[in-house]
């Protein structure tokens, strides 16, 4: 069976809704009629996608200005979400550091672990119960190619994607009995636009335009394999290549190739 059809009660879920994958997401969910709770850190970013949502849309989208970095913060959140009836979670918040780990913040490293392993974690506990009780339901946890092998000089981010491909993947052999939907998105590099050339960042400039992916493209692709409980979803060429490689590849070989690439986008 699909993910549950919208309904005037139920929400759909999305974190790190402010940009890129995220809000490609909410942007699609919302197009097919679900209503939606979005969350990430910048409340002014969040009011105005919400606005323009509710306008071309015409459904109702709640706000969640929240940290899930933050483990206060990130419980209330939780706890609201086990009291409503959440039909679809979108688990896409997230972030990465680039350079050697032994010359990086301690407490940033701390903060992503924080983000992309408990802020997936603990939303998917908060909302499952419910789900199952309910014998429906659909949960997208945004993993990442850069989790299916290691990348020196990006350490955390790969291993916490680690976490976060394998916990989709067992997830979903426990509950599809139970009508829960558990899809990993596990995409390469994604944008919405072609940048200014003057405004690229350092990773936009090291990564050739083609290889990019398009962030609404990623979220269909991403919800229609959700609808029809699909393990995984690797959008486009690029990320089935990436994919391949990371997963096939002797690790031996892969990982000094990569990390080479990855040191340059810590600045060295």
């Amino acid at each position: 069976m699909p993910v549950p059809a919208p309904s005037a009660d139920a929400r759909a879920v999305v974190t790190g809704a402010s940009q890129n994958i995220g809000e490609a997401l909410a942007v699609e969910l919302a197009a097919r009629g679900h209503h939606l709770i979005i969350t990430a850190r910048r409340a002014e970013v969040l009011e105005a996608l919400a606005e323009r949502l509710r306008e071309q849309y015409h459904v109702t989208v709640e706000v969640r200005a929240v940290d899930l970095a933050d483990p206060q913060a990130r419980t209330a959140l939780c706890d609201e979400l086990a009291d409503r009836e959440i039909s679809i979670l979108c688990a896409n918040a997230g972030t990465a550091t680039f350079g050697p780990v032994a010359s990086l913040d301690p407490a940033d490293e701390r903060n992503q672990v924080q983000l992309n392993v408990l802020g997936v974690h603990d939303l998917v506990l908060a909302v499952l119960p419910g789900m199952i009780e309910r014998g429906a339901g659909g949960i997208l946890i945004s993993g990442s190619v850069a989790g299916n092998s290691p990348i020196p000089n990006n350490a955390t981010y790969a291993a916490t994607k680690a976490f976060a491909n394998t916990f989709a993947e067992s997830l979903r052999g426990e509950v599809s009995a139970a009508g829960v939907h558990v899809t990993v998105l596990a995409p390469g590099p994604v944008r919405t636009e072609l940048p200014d050339p003057a405004e690229q960042s350092l990773v936009e400039r090291l990564i050739p335009d083609f290889l990019w992916i398009d962030t609404e493209y990623t979220a269909k692709v991403s919800l229609d394999g959700l609808d029809r409980n699909k393990m995984r979803v690797v959008p486009g060429v690029t990320s089935k290549a990436m994919s391949a490689a990371t997963g096939y590849a002797p690790r031996a070989i892969v990982a000094p190739i990569v990390g080479a690439v990855y040191k340059k986008l810590g600045g060295d």
